[in-house]
């Protein structure tokens, strides 16, 4: 039995990049595009009624920006996967889309197979940012500070390192409290005390430390 379409609705003002856009995720035998849309006030009405499985949204457009249209869709289908793609390198508009709810922020001159991976990966639960968004955020760890932090992973109980290791894909609580079989309640204050221990101010920052030192720590995470 074939499995079921994944089926894409796309928001963006400039309608040749929808275009492009397209015609290369329909080369996949397993999406599909059902929407489009040149606004967020359009697109937020189609999402309502297509039903997708994820939404790649832009964030520069007129009348509702992406910001905007991703707290729409986050009203109206919170569990709907959003996936960003923009030209915005900016790091505060990455952890305010992290912040809203997106799955995913991609950059518009990603290569065509990071981007099909990106929505397979999305698809399958993770998190998924551009390589060099990722530094960015990095760049936000002090140096010493990142030093101070290694040294006090050591603190973290097994199953703290093993919470940092789902937070590092982007994992919800919810999601990470079923594949551990605890309550959701637990792992947030597993998340709390992971934040307190390593000095961190969010679990984005959380994920971003524990990527950038995966190889490192190879025993750890």
């Amino acid at each position: 039995m074939n499995k079921p379409l994944v089926k894409i609705v796309l928001i963006d003002d400039h309608a040749l990049f929808r275009q492009g856009l397209r015609f290369l995720l329909i080369q996949e035998p397993e999406f599909t595009v059902i929407g489009e849309a040149a606004n967020g006030v359009d697109g937020v009405a189609l999402i309502t009624t297509c039903q997708p499985d994820i939404v790649l949204l832009d964030l520069d457009m007129p009348d509702i920006n992406g910001l905007q249209t991703l707290i729409r869709i986050s009203e109206v289908c919170p569990e709907l996967p959003v996936l960003i793609l923009t030209i915005s390198e900016n790091a505060a508009d990455l952890q305010k889309c992290l912040s809203l709810g997106a799955k995913g922020y991609v950059l518009k001159n990603a290569d065509t197979s990071f981007l099909i991976n990106a929505i397979r990966r999305i698809m399958a639960g993770d998190k998924v940012l551009s390589p060099d968004m990722v530094s960015h955020l990095v760049e936000e760890l002090h140096p010493a500070e990142s030093v101070d932090r290694l040294n006090a992973l050591s603190a973290l109980t097994r199953r703290e390192v093993e919470v940092l290791h789902y937070i590092a894909r982007g994992i919800s609580n919810k999601a990470i409290a079923a594949k551990l079989s605890l309550s959701e309640n637990t792992i947030k204050v597993h998340v709390q005390n992971i934040l307190k221990k390593l000095n961190l101010r969010s679990r984005v920052q959380a994920a971003v430390f524990a990527n950038q030192y995966s190889q490192e720590l190879p025993n750890k995470l």
